[in-house]
């Protein structure tokens, strides 16, 4: 597939020469980069020089090409000091290219994002789909015990291990949460200008705690605050609440997966992993990539026939909106692309804007000029008890954002690492906070959990999405 970009000579000539330093200077011949030449620069999407479907079909381009060598796929030498890190770590075997134990384990974002739905033998292809179990990332070990070695009867494990998710309606997910984080700041704002006033943090009906700033110590205490960051912001993306943009996502799988270092990170003709390769993804690249993916079609619903709405009623009788909220409203409908990023202020920096209400995402309208976001969550972490636990070794190992629950029908399997095959076994796998809601379920009559299984099961994930691009 070919995906030809309206890019103007000046454009071309730039990126040609931002190469020549680097993998033009050592291209065999017949080979080039998977990329090839004409790049994405920032300054004609600031400019207003590309248009929506332009910038989409650069961001699918930046999503499915197969990185290679030639682009800077992989890392450089070892570094022995930190053999774990982004861009000096050992391949598996001494291959030279791949680890896979610890990233450098795909050579595009689409090899781990095309499941549309697993309801279906085989499964439907999507573009910005799920991944199947085999598409699991391992995060970050530094130990692997296959053959239970410690006898603690099981396989150690002290990474992460990561079922990768969809990205569609990734756009409304990120409004929502740079709104919420706006609250919340401005909550913070209040709590320093009311000293020793206990400040609730309230963000779209979902509470974060509670915050006080201390007048003798001069300082926050944030022992009250809960499921979200101490620096307030709302981090919707990675399964521990890691990451508060689709961009920052792109940023650090760019750099676990394929060894691809972003200009914004290493900084302009820096070849800082020492593969021979400078400016390896462009600001205007993941700009891009960022606007693809957050311009993605949203989850559906199918209709609901009596048995499901039944289902809908247990739902929420056995307490699984307390969390997997149905929905979630925001006061606009655009949603703003900034760089640099400042996390605590999603208002700085504006470059791009686009209406969600609009084109492929098409959320709908609410009442009050926002969006409904159907997203069946609270962009919150939870304590989901020691079933689920990470042997990560940090503070968060049992807490989790979230799940959100649209397009459950068609994404086994469930739960951050897909451990669980069924929709029955990840509900009864929950613990923690969610013990109560998972106890509910279970002590309901056979037919009612039937019914809250079929309306769970009317939660369905786009049909052919980007399409229009192809």
């Amino acid at each position: 597939m070919r995906i030809a970009l309206s890019l103007s000579l000046s454009t071309t000539l730039l990126a040609t020469l931002a190469m020549s330093s680097s993998a033009a200077a050592q291209i065999p011949p017949g080979e080039s980069p998977a990329l090839g030449f004409e790049r994405t620069q920032q300054f004609e999407i600031e400019g207003g020089g590309i248009s929506l479907l332009d910038l989409r079909k650069a961001g699918l381009k930046m999503f499915s090409t197969p990185f290679n060598k030639l682009d800077g796929y992989g890392d450089g030498p070892v570094d022995f000091v930190d053999p774990t890190g982004f861009g000096h770590r050992p391949t598996l075997q001494n291959n030279g290219t791949f680890l896979r134990v610890n990233g450098l384990d795909a050579q595009t974002c689409m090899e781990c994002h095309s499941v549309g739905s697993n309801a279906t033998a085989p499964f439907t292809f999507a573009i910005g789909g799920a991944g199947g179990s085999n598409n699991n990332a391992i995060f970050m070990p530094r130990n692997i015990d296959v053959s239970d070695q410690l006898g603690v009867g099981h396989a150690s494990f002290d990474g992460r291990y990561i079922n990768p998710p969809f990205l569609f309606g990734s756009g409304g997910v990120e409004l929502l949460a740079k709104e919420m984080t706006q609250e919340l700041q401005t909550q913070k704002a209040r709590a320093a200008a009311h000293p020793d006033v206990v400040i609730n943090l309230v963000a779209r009906d979902v509470h974060f705690g509670t915050l006080v700033y201390d007048s003798k110590l001069r300082d926050f205490d944030y022992s009250g605050v809960e499921g979200v960051d101490h620096d307030l912001v709302v981090k919707p993306f990675g399964r521990k609440g890691e990451l508060s943009s689709v961009r920052a996502f792109d940023i650090d799988a760019m750099q676990f997966h394929f060894g691809m270092q972003p200009v914004e990170v290493v900084g302009q003709d820096v070849d800082d992993d020492g593969d021979g390769v400078t400016n390896e993804i462009l600001v205007g690249e993941l700009s891009a990539l960022h606007i693809f993916n957050t311009n993605l079609e949203r989850p559906t619903q199918d209709p609901l026939n009596q048995t499901a709405k039944d289902g809908f009623r247990d739902f929420l009788d056995v307490g699984c909106a307390t969390c997997h909220k149905p929905f979630l409203n925001t006061r606009g409908t655009t949603l703003n692309y900034t760089f640099p990023e400042v996390a605590t202020d999603p208002t700085q920096n504006v470059f791009y804007a686009s209406d969600l209400s609009q084109g492929p995402a098409s959320f709908p309208v609410n009442g009050q000029g926002g969006l409904q976001v159907p997203l069946f969550a609270d962009l919150k972490r939870h304590d989901m008890g020691p079933g689920l636990a990470e042997d990560f070794g940090n503070e968060l190992d049992s807490e989790f954002t979230t799940a959100r629950l649209w397009g459950i029908a068609d994404t086994a399997p469930y739960l951050h690492d897909g451990r669980a095959t069924t929709l029955t076994e990840a509900i009864m796998l929950h613990g923690g906070e969610a013990e109560f809601a998972r106890d509910n379920f279970a002590a309901l009559p056979d037919a009612n959990k039937v019914q809250l299984l079929t309306f769970l099961r009317t939660l369905r994930t786009p049909v052919d999405p980007a399409s229009d691009l192809l």
